[in-house]
């Protein structure tokens, strides 16, 4: 028995070598791919994978995030310059619409147009 336990320890010892070599990562297993190939790696393979489909889908995201936030400071641009515009033709089209402008304006362009002297009636039925 002493011959099969001896067997036994060295074969336990061979094993241990053999994991812990296959634990070490060399650069050029690294570089040349052959790291992608041992069984540890390949059982990780799916979420490696799901990993990697994550980060690309949230490199996605923040880009069309950025995108639209882009998007939506120039539309509150517009929005504001087309609200002043706004705003101030409101106020030009009341200050030529008041009774002295529009006498002023008919003069200037002879119409040959008179401001009428009595006050408009009301029409009842």
């Amino acid at each position: 028995m002493a011959k099969k336990e001896k067997e036994d320890i060295n074969e336990f010892i061979d094993v241990k070598a053999e994991a812990k070599a296959n634990t070490r990562i060399s650069m050029k297993e690294l570089i040349d791919g052959s790291i992608l190939t041992r069984k540890s790696m390949v059982v990780q393979m799916p979420f490696i994978i799901f990993l990697s489909f994550l980060a690309i889908t949230y490199i996605g995201n923040r880009y069309h995030a950025e995108k639209v936030i882009r998007d939506m400071t120039k539309l509150q641009e517009q929005v504001m310059d087309l609200r002043s515009e706004s705003i101030t033709t409101a106020s030009e089209l009341m200050f030529i619409s008041k009774q002295s402008e529009v006498v002023k304006m008919v003069k200037a362009s002879q119409l040959n147009l008179e401001e009428s002297v009595k006050p408009p009636i009301k029409i009842k039925r």
